[in-house]
């Protein structure tokens, strides 16, 4: 253990492109990615893409999206490089029948109708995890622990034994991967024993359930990386919240940067039990990340977020859409939630809040809104200030609090009886649209 902390960190994330990127693979990571750059190591990602029946393109490309995505820059990998690949396991058969050939050669493997095994050593192997402890597992018994198959009838590799010749060559440290392979770690080790080399720090990292205490399945919500992508959300928020499932820094704070966590990490406050995913925790840490948006990139942000809701943009001047979305600035916290909140904006096809309808669109309003539409028409300029001053001087007028004429007004002009600020909406809307959409109910 003392040589291998002598050494340069060098971690690695080994996914299988089968399918999108899990927010259980994306944490692990992160975390790998966080001990390194910790470290001032190296973060390596290779792709174990073994079986060929279920690996994808789209699927290694969803990987390498939400990677980036993320910010979880590699430092040797595909599309990158390095001096240990190829990163493709496809790539990789030479070596690993080389190492399949110095175990034949050793006695430490027997044909078993066509599988290949490997023959354990039959004792306890302990295990000093850099988060579970010590660990010792009893590998005595062959009918809990029989003789590992390391390659198939069909000449395919098993993925413990491609595993271990991987890290061995491409020199990881330290294994950091989720706690369901703490039950494996006995029999890699031996692996590595066999082949003469020493095994690397391992570190078991809690699993991420859902709210009930479930294990989380591909199936869940919020399970695929991609979803974020596609919903909105800022990359640094969802950052921050996966180092929160299963890390603390110890004093209580939730938000922090990612530079800030780069130098907090270390494996010591990684917790034992299993860490729950609450949606709720995450679009709240999502919004106040949104609210500290620069204008510009609330700006971007607000665009795509738009766009993917199928809102047609370019018939629209620029300085319009900006001026909308910037009404918005600090009232949503996923770009999806645009659409619905500042939608109005971008259509004159409104389908009126029926509660709010009939609440505020009633007979004896009609004569309010009436004289509101005038006021509109007579105000000689049709900004933030001057429809503010309409629309109090015309309570007044009635004896009535403005909001009774705020309520009816948002509704016929937004459809929703929330919003951004009533004044400024009014005001990029401009005031034709404001007049044709209040005069379409007195018809």
């Amino acid at each position: 253990m003392t040589a291998l902390m002598s050494q340069p960190v060098r971690v690695r994330f080994a996914p299988s492109p089968t399918g999108y990127l899990h927010v259980g693979g994306a944490r692990t990571a992160l975390f790998n990615w966080l001990y390194a750059r910790h470290h001032g190591g190296t973060f390596v990602l290779r792709i174990e893409d073994t079986d060929k029946a279920r690996n994808t393109a789209e699927a290694t490309a969803a990987i390498y999206d939400g990677l980036r995505w993320l910010g979880l820059d590699w430092d040797e990998g595909p599309q990158v490089g390095g001096a240990h690949g190829p990163y493709f396991q496809s790539e990789r058969e030479a070596l690993y029948q080389s190492y399949f050939d110095r175990l034949h050669a050793a006695g430490k493997i027997y044909d078993d109708g066509g599988a290949m095994r490997f023959r354990f050593e039959r004792n306890p192997v302990a295990i000093h995890d850099l988060v579970c402890g010590h660990v010792e597992i009893d590998m005595s018994d062959p009918a809990t622990n029989p003789d590992m198959t390391i390659r198939r009838p069909d000449g395919g590799w098993i993925f413990h034994f491609v595993n271990v010749v991987d890290d061995i060559e491409m020199g990881i440290t330290h294994v950091i991967r989720g706690e369901d392979h703490l039950s494996n770690t006995p029999k890699h080790i031996q692996l590595y024993e066999a082949l003469g080399a020493e095994p690397p720090q391992f570190a078991h990292i809690p699993l991420i359930m859902n709210p009930d205490g479930s294990k989380m399945s591909k199936r869940d919500q919020g399970a695929s990386v991609a979803s974020y992508i596609e919903d909105g959300y800022l990359p640094e928020a969802v950052l921050n919240y996966l180092c929160l499932l299963g890390w603390s820094p110890k004093d209580d704070r939730e938000k922090l940067a990612t530079s800030e966590i780069v130098g907090l990490f270390n494996l010591g406050n990684v917790n034992r039990k299993g860490a729950s995913f609450d949606i709720d925790k995450l679009l709240w840490l999502e919004g106040e990340y949104a609210r500290e948006l620069s204008p510009d990139r609330f700006l971007a942000w607000g665009r795509e977020g738009l766009l993917k809701s199928g809102i047609a943009l370019d018939v629209f001047p620029a300085d319009y859409v900006d001026a909308a979305l910037t009404t918005c600035l600090g009232k949503v916290r996923i770009a999806k939630e645009l659409a619905g909140y500042a939608g109005f904006y971008f259509t004159d096809e409104l389908t009126l809040d029926a509660e709010g309808a009939a609440k505020h669109l009633v007979p004896e309003n009609a004569s309010r809104i009436a004289a509101v539409i005038a006021a509109f028409e007579s105000a000689p300029v049709f900004d933030a200030a001057a429809i503010e001053v309409a629309l109090k001087q015309t309570a007044a007028t009635f004896g009535v609090k403005v909001g009774v004429l705020i309520h009816p007004t948002r509704l016929l002009c937004t459809g929703s009886t929330v919003g951004p600020s009533l004044y400024h909406l009014l005001e990029v809307l401009g005031r034709e649209r404001v007049l044709i959409r209040m005069r379409n109910w007195m018809v």
